[in-house]
């Protein structure tokens, strides 16, 4: 994989490619808040040299900071299309976890046309009906929250909430050593998150899925109410779903070799 860099107006974003043709699809990563492009290894190790491959660490993490947090979803998937069309890449599958879930939603709602496909893992939808006013007010005071807790005590807790592989744990335990050092860098970054989460969900947008798509769930993800999201989601939506055993929420750190399946019969029925 290829390190780059793409200057924005409040910071630099740093990704990584690997292109082996560009007239097949490219699969993009998209990592959800707080995690970066470690997140989908073992989908990069499975499917580089087979298909093209792009993941990036998302704006304020990890190797995209330092960044000022003064943008939207929106802002993501504009400066994500950008980064798309400096690397020429016509054929893009978003795979977004969580968080890059939304980033996928404000992607095709701003250009319909822009992907060949769409995958989104253990994510829910970004259309206002299917969220309470409570959940909403909460999004947006999420700063104290994240202050209460120690840090050991986060990061146990994170590692407990989002998987039940020990590998997908651990991964999870890495990854926050990243803000070890700076506790108030960790919570602005996911206080900013959820925030602009709410914004987004404000908006009232349509955000329809206008290409292929598959919603992706672990039938034991216990974040927020994803569960309960993508099932409203899929009745509403007729999306197909897969839930998937043994796998909380990050669900292609638990069960890889399940999602990798996943995402190469989708590519090939797409």
């Amino acid at each position: 994989m290829e390190q780059k860099s793409y200057t924005t107006p409040l910071g630099v974003i740093k990704y990584w490619v690997n292109i082996v043709d560009r007239n097949i699809p490219t699969l993009v990563f998209l990592p959800g808040l707080t995690v970066d492009h470690r997140l989908f290894e073992k989908q990069i190790e499975y499917f580089k040299g087979k298909y093209n491959v792009f993941v990036w660490d998302a704006p304020g993490h990890a190797e995209s900071w330092p960044f000022k947090f003064e943008f939207s979803l929106m802002d993501k998937a504009t400066w994500l299309y950008e980064i798309l069309q400096v690397e020429q890449i016509r054929k893009p599958i978003l795979i977004g976890q969580s968080m890059g879930g939304y980033v996928c939603q404000c992607f095709v709602e701003k250009y319909p046309n822009a992907p060949t496909g769409m995958i989104i893992i253990d994510s829910a939808p970004l259309q206002r009906k299917f969220t309470t006013s409570i959940e909403i007010w909460l999004l947006k005071r999420m700063e104290p929250m994240l202050n209460i807790f120690p840090w050991k005590l986060l990061v146990a807790s994170m590692a407990n909430q989002v998987a039940v592989s020990e590998y997908g744990k651990n991964l999870m335990r890495e990854t926050m050593k990243t803000y070890s050092h700076n506790k108030h860098w960790y919570t602005k970054l996911g206080a900013h998150g959820y925030k602009i989460l709410a914004e987004a969900m404000e908006m009232d947008l349509p955000y329809k899925i206008t290409c292929p798509a598959l919603i992706i769930c672990g039938k034991q993800d216990k974040a927020g109410s994803c569960i309960r999201y993508c099932k409203a989601w899929h009745k509403d939506t007729g999306i197909p779903i897969k839930w998937i055993d043994h796998a909380g929420h990050n669900s292609n750190t638990d069960q890889p070799q399940i999602i990798n399946q996943l995402i190469e019969q989708f590519i090939h029925n797409s």
